[in-house]
């Protein structure tokens, strides 16, 4: 049996590889230090053939620069869940409008509840496009569910979904393992990897560009090859809210909202706020916060340009989540009591109503639907059109559809394995190649700018070739990035 580990200062890589030898049977044990990792078993017809195997596997590695180790010298990374904080006692006014009185309106409204999914444990991660909704929960299981409540997939990851996030054709889900799988394709690859000392709070990706905000209070960008960029301590410790735009990245701690430069880390502005910052969201012009300060709580609506206060969304419990509608013409936040609000854009309250399945870790709206994740692991959709909340105000609500995956659906999980072509067809032909102590990607075929290209971590292999469906250049230029399926070319 051979152990070799690779960790990188300051890179993010932290994993194992094990190849044991039993005869003609050669066992591949891999994945991150202080985990299962996956198993592969190959037999050959002799063995001297399963002992060439094994070498030719460690020496491959010894060139990725895996070094003998000893297992279980290294401690497994540190994952933080996110505490629930408990709900206050209801006062008089909960469920009550800011149009309405304790005596004409009941003290508990049920939000009018379309459908909701029960995934199986807390869930933080939520993304919704035009085609479907996406749920990420703490035992990493990640399903994908139509608009109408009918469950389509399931992909199985290593450990908790810390976010769901998409960026352009791509959708992302941050682990707890310290990964950061691309979930755009048939099998999860990792696109990610952030360094082990870090307790990863939430994570946000725009134009390829990583950024991680986590216990301590520090953020940090990772650049599409998986190299940090630049780091920056906050005023407070953790900093569960990060947002990147084109120019900057927003950064919410313990003691408030601070803006970096996107490119360099140059501090731009910061707010510090009574309320510490559970949650962020981000408009063109504006950035919001959701906030706890105690049992209570708000979402604080600051400019872009300079951090000023613009709006306060006052809640009766500490928010953990926030969403807009487009433009920010409506308001919507989840608080620790089960509620979900509404406020107009200048702050007024319009409704309050209870969810009936848990605290919202994470909304977002779509087309007049309000979609959340809860405490209990539910995905649920909120009609929040106006018509159906008249009726809930005034009671009436429809029964939700209660939503099942079918047994017979199987969870995907990350993979190394490849389909192979013999011809590029329409495809895209990429290489792999080593420069220095990384393996790099970048384009074969003609009529491209001689860039990298992003391309998945754990499948690159000196010399290969391989065949992408297609590649898209960055936003700022300067590297492509690969979509579709992934072929290698044989």
């Amino acid at each position: 049996m051979t152990y070799l580990e690779l960790s990188e200062d300051g890179g993010g890589s932290h994993k194992f590889y094990e190849v044991t030898v039993a005869g003609t049977s050669v066992t591949i044990t891999y994945g991150r230090i202080g985990e299962a990792g996956q198993t592969k078993v190959t037999d050959f017809p002799t063995e001297a053939k399963a002992q060439a195997a094994a070498a030719k596997k460690i020496s491959e590695k010894a060139r990725k620069g895996y070094a003998p180790a000893v297992r279980g010298m290294r401690r497994r990374r540190a994952v933080t869940r996110r505490a629930i904080i408990p709900a206050a006692t209801p006062s008089a006014t909960a469920g009550v409008t800011s149009r309405s009185t304790p005596s004409t309106r009941p003290t508990v409204q049920r939000a009018p509840v379309l459908w909701r999914f029960d995934s199986g444990a807390s869930a933080f991660g939520i993304f919704v496009d035009g085609e479907r909704c996406w749920v990420g929960n703490q035992r990493g299981d990640v399903y994908t569910v139509t608009h109408s409540g009918t469950v389509t997939g399931r992909f199985r990851l290593p450990d908790g979904v810390k976010c769901i996030v998409a960026d352009d054709f791509w959708i992302y889900a941050g682990c707890d393992d310290g990964r950061v799988y691309d979930l755009s394709g048939k099998a999860p690859r990792a696109a990610y990897e952030i360094a082990e000392d870090v307790d990863i709070y939430w994570l946000d990706i725009h134009d390829g560009m990583l950024g991680v905000s986590d216990r301590a209070g520090g953020v940090t960008m990772i650049d599409y090859e998986d190299e940090s960029q630049w780091s920056r301590n906050g005023r407070g410790d953790s900093a569960w809210m990060v947002r990147c735009d084109d120019d900057s990245v927003y950064h919410g701690h313990s003691k408030g909202v601070a803006c970096f430069d996107a490119q360099d880390g140059t501090p731009v502005w910061q707010t510090d706020l009574r309320e510490q910052v559970l949650f962020g969201w981000q408009e063109a012009h504006s950035v919001y916060a959701g906030t706890a300060r105690g049992s209570v709580g708000s979402v604080i609506r600051l400019a872009k340009d300079d951090g000023h206060i613009e709006a306060v969304y006052r809640c009766d419990g500490a928010v953990y989540s926030c969403a807009t509608s487009p433009g920010g013409r409506h308001v919507f936040a989840g608080d620790n009591g089960s509620s979900v609000y509404c406020f107009d854009a200048s702050g007024e309250r319009l409704w309050k109503l209870d969810t009936g399945c848990g605290s919202a870790f994470s909304m977002q709206f779509l087309d007049d639907r309000l979609y959340i994740v809860t405490t209990d692991g539910s995905l649920a959709c909120i009609d929040a059109s106006e018509a159906a909340i008249t009726a809930a105000r005034a009671g009436s609500v429809p029964q939700p559809l209660d939503v099942k995956a079918a047994a017979s659906l199987q969870a995907v999980e990350p993979s190394v394995t490849l389909e192979t072509a013999t011809d590029a067809g329409e495809g895209v032909v990429v290489e792999c190649f080593q420069e220095g102590q990384r393996l790099r990607v970048r384009v074969v075929s003609p009529g491209y700018e001689s860039w990298n290209v992003q391309f998945p971590k754990d499948i690159r292999e000196p010399g290969a070739r391989y065949l992408v469906d297609g590649l898209r250049s960055a936003g700022r230029g300067g590297f492509y990035r690969a979509y579709g399926e992934i072929r290698r070319l044989v």
